[in-house]
């Protein structure tokens, strides 16, 4: 799905419905940041919010996710590419989620290794403090790696608003988290809580 066209799309009916960006969010019951966000191709409406959003532009949800008005021909086939490329973008998550753990597990061991081989090896001081530093800069990349594969497999979820996004690295690395939440200011209500992960698109 291309979001710049999704964005651009719901720019023009809005404002062929003579509608702001801030009008469209009080219907909506939400910000007009997000509003500005769609339209930018930032971000995606969330799912809760397809079909309202759908009804004042008077169009249909595979529309939306097409960026563009579909006649009755082309309405069927563009529904099997939206669901296709749904498809495309689960099996792409999966595979970033399990790269993620992957280099998690690569990183400890390799960490861990260098750790015990500069600790209990005999060597000289020179080299002990290099794989000293090696070992530093190999956990370094290798969280880097791994968070930056699990940020983009799929989105969070705001437990008090239900809003699903995708968090900034900065915010990302330094919400402590469990092994399924992550505690993260929500960018639409603004409210930190421990959100869920989800790497199922829907």
């Amino acid at each position: 799905m291309d979001q710049i066209k999704t964005g651009r799309f719901i720019a023009s009916l809005r404002k062929d419905k003579g509608l702001t960006q801030a009008s469209l969010a009080n219907r909506l019951d939400i910000s007009d940041k997000t509003v500005s966000k769609w339209e930018r191709g930032a971000g995606l409406p969330d799912v809760s919010l397809m079909l309202p959003l759908c009804e004042i532009l008077e169009i249909s949800v595979n529309e939306l996710l097409t960026g563009e008005k579909l006649t009755d021909a082309d309405y069927k086939k563009s529904a099997e590419v939206t669901i296709m490329s749904l498809v495309q973008e689960n099996k792409e998550n999966k595979k970033r989620m399990l790269q993620s753990v992957m280099c998690g597990i690569i990183t400890i061991i390799a960490v861990c290794s260098l750790t015990v081989i500069a600790s209990y090896i005999e060597m000289p001081v020179a080299i002990r403090i290099a794989l000293i530093i090696f070992a530093v800069i190999t956990a370094v990349a290798g969280v880097g790696t791994a968070a930056t594969l699990e940020v983009k497999a799929g989105y969070y979820q705001c437990p008090k608003c239900g809003h699903r996004f995708v968090p900034a690295m900065k915010d990302y690395v330094k919400g402590y988290h469990t092994l399924t939440k992550r505690r993260l200011t929500c960018p639409e209500c603004g409210k930190t809580g421990m959100c869920s992960k989800h790497i199922i698109v829907r």
